[in-house]
């Protein structure tokens, strides 16, 4: 079920997303090669539980961490272990954090020290993505004009757009209804409501789109042809002449 926001949830929202956004600046200000991606995780939960929010991925569907850190291949989900961040490396980190009943939601791909120029424009698409999603977004829109947006934007760079994993709503759960797929047909879908809450986060391959589903840990979820991939995420704010991005 969609869901659309009063004023007093939409202000709860807001301080949950500040919560995530400021922890999202604190991992960047931290983050550097020779760390592993447990202590990366560390970062994160330190700085939440020190807001006073709790971070919504802990034990979610048993899910074993604050964070999901994703590096190179890896496309979301990457559990958080003794993975060795290097020199080069582009690393997501993907977090949730619930005050006050509601959850926000945000993700941002790092570059790591001397990154590649073929990496370097892949995080720098994927964000752009995100941005062109947005341009137009208003009460109204279809939603898979977003998808449209993104998949357009991606393609034209020849990258391929993740279509196994989807952006979604968002409020007293972590993922609600609609999910907001990163491809589509410009025109179709649902008409955007004044204040629904989603989190567009464009996954973008360097590769293929296709993804591998881990079997070992039942979270990891990697490209099909082992090649980078980047990406980026707001809880967003729908409003009658555009939206709020709540976590920038």
């Amino acid at each position: 079920m969609i869901t659309v926001k009063s004023a007093r949830e939409i202000e709860y929202m807001r301080e949950s997303c500040r919560i995530v956004k400021e922890t999202l600046e604190y991992v960047g200000r931290n983050i550097r090669a020779g760390m592993t991606t447990k202590q990366v995780d560390e970062l994160v939960y330190k700085y939440i539980v020190g807001s006073g929010a709790v971070p919504s991925s802990l034990g979610y569907e048993g899910y074993p961490a604050s964070s999901c850190v994703s590096v190179n291949e890896t496309v979301v989900h990457g559990i958080p272990s003794d993975r060795v961040i290097k020199e080069g490396d582009i690393v997501s980190v993907d977090i949730t954090a619930e005050k006050n009943g509601y959850n926000g939601d945000a993700a941002r791909t790092f570059m790591i020290g001397d990154v590649g120029e073929e990496k370097r424009r892949l995080v720098k698409v994927t964000e752009e993505c995100f941005f062109k999603a947005v341009e137009n977004l208003r009460a109204g829109t279809p939603l898979y004009d977003i998808g449209y947006a993104v998949q357009t934007y991606a393609e034209s760079y020849g990258y391929g757009v993740v279509r196994a994993l989807t952006g979604h709503g968002i409020g007293r759960e972590m993922h609600e209804d609609p999910s907001v797929p990163n491809y589509g047909r410009k025109g179709t879908g649902i008409r955007l409501k004044a204040g629904m809450t989603i989190c567009i986060e464009p996954m973008i391959n360097m590769g293929t789109y296709k993804v591998d589903f881990s079997r070992e840990d039942g979270w990891t979820v990697t490209t099909a042809d082992k090649k980078p991939s980047a990406h980026y995420e707001n809880t967003v704010l729908i409003t009658e002449d555009g939206v709020e991005i709540l976590t920038l």
